[in-house]
Parts: C-alpha cells; sequence; structure tokens
C-alpha cells in the first residue's frame, strides 16, 4: 500500500478539519509538514492539527530545519543544531508523527569516518532525550557529492542508533546514480539493498520523498516540474507493489500540478502491478500474524536465503492454542526480532526452555548444547561445580542459532546476566517484581516505583521491561565488575528497606506460603547460572506476550497483556531499541553500596 502526500504549510486563515478534508477528498492520506526554515507552530497547535489528522486517517511527518544537521563542528553552532532536531522531534511526537526528515550534514574536507563519528557524537547527546519519544530520526538521503548521507552511510548510523530510519529522496538517488532509476528494476534494486540494510520492521513503511529533479556530474542541481525530466513515479509505484512493500510517498514539488501528476502515476504504477508469487520457496508463517519479514523453505524444509543451513520441521504445530500461533511463526518472529535481540545476547551462554507440545504441554530445559545440534552453532564451555566439569551452553551470535532455538520450540530466550568472557561478572543488576496471588497490577507499578525512587538516590539509572507474564523487571546496567555476591546483595538490601517501609506490600520472603498477597522482590536472580527471559522474548502464555522495554511515564498505562507477537511490531517501529542503554554498562556499586552501608569486600 503507497499512501502520498505533499509536503508544505496549511494556507493562513483555512481551518485545520477544512485543509484535512481538502486532502482526504483528493485520496491523499500523508503529509508533511514544512518546518525548514523555523517553528511556525508550538506543541499545542501542534496537537490540535495531529487529531484532526488522526481522526481522518492521515498520517503526518515533519521536515526539520534545513539548518539542522549533524555535521557542524562549532561547538555553539552544533548545540543549535541538535536543540532544533531534540525540539522537532517534540513537535512530531504531539502531532503524532511517525518520522521527522533532517539532513545529515555537509562533506567539507572530512574522511567518511571523521563524519560517521560526527554524526555519532551529536546522536548520543540526544539519544536519551528522543529515544523514548516514539517519533523516529528519519534521515534523508543525499543528493549531491558535498552533501553527506548515503543510502550505506544511513544504514550504519542506524545501526548504531535504533530510533534513526532511512529516508529515500528518490530524486537524489537518482542524480547521484547519474539517471539510473527510469524503470522498474531500477528501483527494485534500490528496494532489495533497503531489504538487506535494515530491519523490516525500520521500513515498514518506508518513508521516501518524490520529485523531478535536473542533475550533473556532481548530483543534483535543482528541482524541476514533475514530467520534465527522466524520473517517473509510476515505476516506482510498481516495484513497490510487487515487492510488497508498504511505502509512504511525499511530494517535494513545488506546484500543484507535479503534485497531481505523480500520486497520478503512482495509481497507476499500483494498478498494474502484479504482486510477485516467488517460486523460491514456501513461508513457514501461519497469516495469523502480519510479520514485518518472512522466512521461506524449499521442498526439503531447508530454510532459503541464509548464510548457515538450517532444516526446521513441524512448522504448522500450534504452540499457542488460542491464538493459533505456531512453531512456523515462532520461528519467524525470531527472524524478524533478531536486529534488536541479538545484540542483548551478544556472548551470554543460554538456558533452553523447550515446550515441544505448546504452552499447554510439558515444558523442560536442557542447559548442555544437544548433541545433533548444527555444528555452526557456538558452544560455551562453562565449567559446572555442580557437575564437576563444563556445560557447553548455546550462544546466539546469530539471527540463524535464534531460528534454530525456535525450531527446538524455544518459546522464550534465556541468556545469563554475564557475559562468556567473564561468566562471574554480571552486567546488570535485576530486580524481579513478582507479585503473589491476589496482587493488582497497580500494587506492582507502586513498587516499581518505589525501587526507582531508591535508585535514583542513589545515582544509578535503571530501565524497565514488561516481563509478558505477571510482573516486572528493572535492570541496571553495569560494568562487568563486581561479583555475583556484590550484585546479589546490593538488590536484597534495596528490597529489604522496601519491604520494611511497606510491609504490607512488599515481600523478601523466600517461604512462598509466608509472602501473602505481597509482591516479591527476588533478588536471587542475580546469582551466576540463572537466567532469566530476555528483552523482546516470547512468554508461553496465552496470546503470545513478549517481554518488551517501557519507559517509567508508560508505567501507567502498559500491562504485561500489551504487547505480542502480533502487536509488537509497530511499538518496536516507533520506538526501536529502548533497552540499549543497559547494553552499555557505564555505572558501578560502590557509592551505592557506601551509601546503603554495605562493605563491598573482595570483588
Amino acid at each position: 500500500m503507497i499512501r502520498f502526500g505533499y509536503s508544505g504549510l496549511p494556507p493562513d486563515g483555512v481551518d485545520d478539519a477544512e485543509f484535512l478534508d481538502g486532502l482526504v477528498e483528493q485520496g491523499h492520506g500523508a503529509y508533511e509538514l514544512a518546518f525548514v526554515k523555523d517553528f511556525p507552530w508550538n506543541e499545542k497547535r501542534c496537537a490540535a492539527f495531529g487529531k484532526a489528522a488522526a481522526d481522518r486517517g492521515v498520517a503526518l511527518s515533519v521536515h526539520a530545519p534545513y539548518f539542522a544537521i549533524l555535521t557542524v563542528e562549532d561547538e555553539d553552532k552544533r548545540k543549535q543544531c541538535l536543540a532544533a532536531l531534540e525540539h522537532t522531534m517534540k513537535l512530531g511526537r504531539a502531532l503524532g508523527a511517525h518520522t521527522i526528515v533532517a539532513h545529515t550534514g555537509h562533506v567539507g574536507e572530512r574522511t567518511g569516518d571523521q563524519l560517521h563519528e560526527l554524526v555519532a557524537e551529536g546522536l548520543t547527546r540526544i539519544e536519551p532525550k528522543v529515544s523514548a519519544l516514539g517519533v523516529a530520526l528519519g534521515l534523508e538521503t543525499s543528493g549531491t557529492e558535498r552533501a553527506f548521507g548515503s543510502l550505506g552511510d544511513i544504514a550504519l548510523i542506524a545501526n548504531r542508533f535504533s530510533f534513526v530510519r532511512p529516508v529515500i529522496d528518490w530524486a537524489h538517488v537518482h542524480a547521484k546514480s547519474g539517471g539510473a532509476l527510469v524503470d522498474k528494476d531500477a528501483f527494485r534494486a534500490v528496494i532489495d539493498f533497503l531489504r538487506a540494510q535494515f530491519p523490516g520492521w525500520a521500513i515498514d513503511p518506508l518513508h521516501t520523498q518524490f520529485t523531478d529533479n535536473e542533475f550533473g556530474a556532481h548530483g543534483e542541481i535543482r528541482h524541476i516540474p514533475y514530467g520534465t525530466g527522466s524520473i517517473k513515479a509510476g515505476p516506482l509505484a510498481e516495484a513497490a507493489t510487487e515487492a510488497g512493500l508498504r511505502m509512504i510517498v511525499i511530494s517535494e514539488a513545488k506546484d500543484a500540478e507535479s503534485h497531481a501528476g505523480i500520486f497520478e502515476d503512482l495509481r497507476t504504477g499500483e494498478a498494474t502491478a502484479r504482486p510477485e508469487t516467488t517460486g523460491e520457496g514456501t513461508s513457514i508463517a501461519s497469516g495469523v500474524v502480519d510479520f514485518p519479514e518472512d522466512v521461506l523453505v524449499d521442498g526439503s524444509s531447508m530454510v532459503i536465503g541464509f548464510d548457515r543451513a538450517l532444516k526446521v520441521s513441524n512448522t504448522d504445530k500450534v504452540l499457542f492454542p488460542g491464538a493459533g500461533i505456531t512453531k512456523g511463526d515462532l520461528i519467524t518472529y525470531y527472524r524478524a526480532m533478531a536486529p534488536l535481540l541479538l545484540p542483548h545476547l551478544e556472548a551470554r551462554a543460554l538456558s533452553m526452555s523447550r515446550l515441544p507440545d505448546g504452552i499447554d504441554g510439558h515444558m523442560f530445559y536442557e542447559k548442555q548444547t544437544p548433541k545433533h545440534a548444527p555444528e555452526w552453532i557456538v558452544r560455551a564451555p562453562i565449567h559446572s561445580q555442580h557437575r564437576g566439569e563444563p556445560i557447553e551452553f548455546v550462544t546466539a551470535p546469530h539471527v540463524e542459532s535464534l531460528m534454530w532455538l525456535a525450531n527446538m520450540a524455544c518459546i522464550e530466550v534465556h541468556p545469563w546476566l554475564s557475559r562468556v568472557q567473564q561468566p562471574d561478572r554480571p552486567d546488570f543488576a535485576i530486580f524481579d517484581l513478582d507479585p503473589m496471588e491476589g496482587v493488582t497490577w497497580d500494587q506492582v507499578v507502586y513498587v516499581a516505583r518505589l525501587v526507582n525512587i531508591a535508585l535514583e538516590r542513589l545515582g544509578l539509572a535503571a530501565y524497565l521491561k514488561t516481563t509478558g507474564s505477571t510482573g516486572l523487571h528493572i535492570y541496571v546496567p553495569l560494568d562487568p565488575v563486581h561479583s555475583y555476591r556484590r550484585v546479589r546483595t546490593f538488590v536484597e538490601r534495596i528490597g529489604q528497606m522496601i519491604s520494611a517501609a511497606d510491609p504490607d506490600t512488599v515481600t523478601m520472603e523466600w517461604d512462598i506460603p509466608k509472602r501473602g498477597s505481597r509482591v516479591f522482590i527476588d533478588s536471587n536472580q542475580n546469582v551466576g547460572g540463572k537466567t532469566i527471559a530476555s528483552v523482546y522474548s516470547v512468554r508461553p502464555r496465552p496470546g503470545a506476550p513478549v517481554s518488551v522495554p517501557i519507559t517509567w511515564d508508560e508505567l501507567d498505562t502498559v500491562t504485561n497483556d500489551t504487547f505480542t507477537m502480533a502487536t509488537v511490531w509497530e511499538r518496536v517501529r516507533q520506538y526501536g531499541d529502548l533497552f540499549a542503554p543497559v547494553l552499555r554498562g557505564g555505572q558501578r556499586l560502590d557509592g551505592a553500596e557506601r551509601g546503603l552501608g554495605l562493605d563491598p569486600g573482595e570483588g
């Protein structure tokens, strides 16, 4: 499906409803507010326009000021640019916009590596302020040799910052390719490149811009009326439709006739396209869930299109009876979620929690990698004091590992808290809030806020995720310098303080019958060899809920049933990975231990 709109600002004196109704009457499903010179609207004005647009099904985006780029070196100007990007994203949130569009910047006399580091430094500065806004920062492809921001550049940046998305200016790509975008196959080549470089959810829908242009040896020279140059919208629509790509196309032309011409050619291209029926393989998904990416197999059930040979089995086996979700769906889920999930599993041993007969069947755990596992499965030998010998744990360094685990009916992903290089040094502390029978969700939220208050007063940042079950997980990222004993003692002391402050709501009691209807803070999750359901793990409960990062501001509106295998895709498309800061560590417990009266002792 293609949504079309154009870039501009509503004319003065025209009511929002009248203006938006006019767009809808023309068949337009999108509109981009061109805040390219300054900020003519405040958040209140944006919120009103956004509500009116949402009521009419018009998808909004915002173009940031042209000066708001990421390659400026002068510190005063750099601060101004970053502040403008941050403000545009906040206005985008008020509008309900999915993307704000920005130019990356200029090349100058700098190398590619220097430019990438400059961009990364700027994004690192604003990330804490914008990553949880629910608005993507769309970096527009450059159109000249002087401008920074090829598709490859943007892919590298987006790989480091999950709130960044590509915005394809087709005229710019056309100009820099010397006028190559003249037929369906040329557009399809770009689409295939995008799919190879970006997660499916990051380009669903793909935000694009379109106009005609004049270009020369060094790229774009100027925009010209549509139809007077060599790029046409019809082949783009054909390529996108046949590829099954959802896309937003924003006309950046300067005249109404060009808008109309682009829109008409897009509609014609959609109508004449023939969605491809691939002969390469068969999808293993049931069709119950709309996944952003697919997994195909050949006639012998070998997965197609990956670097490592993987054969799947019984993909039509229903694992979640109420929802009709199959093992094929589970494999497809972990394939599509891999770009977000794999960094959280890097160099971590995994325990295998298997449910071959689905969530209503028997579950059993395995630590030792099965003998029949493929040779390419990376094993991590870790000494077991109980066994007196190493256990070869499974690890998941690549997407095929996740698909193999799912094929083994491992609904959940259970990683260690430490990495295999330092198995006795966890790199986060976990507060596992486990509500006993009779506890309300409001009580769980209340306890989570108490934990966060305690951590903030100790100078520690904490990150929150739903468990996908009944409670909440609070992660405190750490440098891998503390023993498990120190981490467990730290969590236990805070839990004891909170339970002492409100013993009617919170308990640290190990004896289950003595816990009553209270929230149990389980400090014993912070033990070597223990595992916990990973972020983005599916949980073996009705509806296939997923453990998802949330912000502290969302605690009052989110529950463990909010995000499922079917509904999580809009969430990650909007927010990327809210748990990325957990991977960076950067915190130590020394000061907090002193504040709690703890002696860190040795290690």
